[in-house]
């Protein structure tokens, strides 16, 4: 019986990496993999999913206003869908995977955030924690050891930002993965400067 998942975690996890390795596994079996990311996650390029330490694969890009549902069956039968960037899907398209799930019989694996760097949540990370059957939190460190939860969005300077459009695309140049204690520290201190 196929499942929607939904392995979340914060900045530098492996999240992208996890999704390219589980698509190699598929493959490598013989089945066939429909990779789809977003089309507002354009780090990378367009088209393109790449982890921090180098894998990369072609995508098909969904822009919000897809019917995935649509996508699809353009696309042809394929043994799994694998989504990365998933946050960044629409409720209204989280639906239309969880669809594909039950009336395909289709595994879909869902790679993303969360929380965005004021910990609310994306949109489509929300929906994700309503519909999926399997959560797997993808862990990741800060820098004093505990668990990091937070994406913290810094600036040119180093410093953590609090105010900002939900969306704002970067790597470790704008984002550092810390504990909440130590994203909240890092604000009162700045807030005391």
């Amino acid at each position: 019986m196929a499942k929607l998942y939904f392995k979340y975690g914060a900045m530098g996890s492996s999240k992208s990496a996890q999704a390219l390795i589980t698509k190699f596994n598929y493959e490598e079996l013989g089945m066939t993999v429909w990779l789809i990311k977003p089309s507002v996650d354009t780090r990378d390029g367009a088209d393109v999913v790449k982890s921090r330490i180098g894998l990369s694969a072609t995508a098909q890009i969904i822009t919000p206003e897809a019917d995935i549902i649509e996508e699809y069956h353009k696309v042809g039968r394929h043994d799994v869908i694998i989504a990365d960037e998933a946050q960044f899907f629409t409720p209204a398209q989280i639906d239309q995977l969880r669809e594909l799930v039950d009336d395909e019989d289709l595994p879909v694996l869902c790679f993303g955030l969360r929380t965005d760097f004021l910990t609310h949540f994306f949109p489509g990370a929300q929906r994700l924690m309503e519909l999926a059957d399997s959560l797997t939190e993808i862990k990741t460190v800060c820098a004093c050891g505990r668990k990091a939860t937070v994406n913290a969005r810094i600036d040119e300077n180093g410093r953590v930002t609090t105010q900002g459009d939900q969306v704002l695309l970067g790597g470790n140049d704008r984002y550092i993965a810390m504990c909440h204690k130590c994203w909240k520290d890092r604000i009162r201190k700045q807030q005391q400067e």
